[in-house]
């Protein structure tokens, strides 16, 4: 017949599992502050890397996004604050609050036309229009516009980065947030060109007409589709998409 485990036996058990538990918060202790020293030492050799890097990261596109890749690799923001060390020293935060600025300007420049929603692409190509030889010296890319306008949210729910299927981008700049069904919409003229029509949201998406009229007459009444008012059958047109195909 077994016998039971006596008072010491569970006492020493106990001690054992005590010393366990230190033991591994020892480690983790020791673990944590290892890799708060190598983050420090990561961080100081970016800080270094920056002085030395300031031109080319102000004027390379693509050093700018691998500069950017390596700080979001240890959690650092140098868009964080317009006051703070990175900002001082590379004037990055300048050069992307700049952008957004500039972003905002040509999406109300342009909102009666589209509706208040952009590509991202198109407004790419009126921003440098608009820049003229100052683009020249500093070259602007698309993942530069997209860091920029994303910044563009502390304004409230006016401004929002909407991504579409196709690894595209457009800018809404008026207040409101789109809905699900008005989403699906832009996607599915995002691959017509920037058409869409009636059947093809009720053989693809699997909607009724009535449900098709709600949300199209909403998207009209917003300025966000234009009727195709010659065409057989009803069909719409997205401004911020198919002006973006010849822009």
């Amino acid at each position: 017949m077994r016998r039971k485990a006596g008072i010491g036996a569970i006492q020493k058990r106990r001690a054992d599992t005590e010393k366990f538990k230190d033991k591994a918060n020892e480690l983790a202790e020791v673990q944590l502050a290892e890799l708060s020293s190598q983050l420090e030492a990561f961080q100081t050799n970016l800080e270094t890397f920056a002085r030395e890097h300031k031109e080319e990261i102000k004027k390379d596109p693509k050093f700018r996004k691998h500069f950017q890749e390596m700080c979001a690799s240890i959690g650092v923001d140098p868009l964080a604050s317009g006051k703070g060390f990175w900002s001082n020293m590379l004037e990055i935060g300048d050069f992307y609050y700049e952008l957004a600025v500039q972003i905002v300007e040509v999406c109300m420049a342009h909102a009666e036309k589209t509706g208040g929603l952009m590509e991202l692409g198109d407004i790419k190509h009126k921003l440098i229009k608009s820049r003229g030889r100052s683009a020249v010296h500093q070259e602007i890319t698309t993942e530069d516009l997209l860091i920029s306008a994303k910044k563009l949210k502390v304004l409230g729910n006016g401004f929002t980065v909407i991504a579409l299927g196709s690894g595209r981008y457009l800018v809404q700049s008026v207040p409101g947030e789109l809905s699900s069904d008005q989403i699906s919409v832009l996607e599915e003229a995002e691959r017509n060109n920037g058409c869409i029509a009636t059947s093809s949201l009720h053989n693809k998406q699997g909607w009724d007409y009535n449900r098709i009229d709600i949300v199209m007459n909403k998207m009209v009444g917003e300025g966000l589709v234009w009727v195709d008012a010659k065409a057989t059958e009803k069909t719409y047109w997205v401004p911020s998409i198919f002006t973006s195909q010849f822009g």
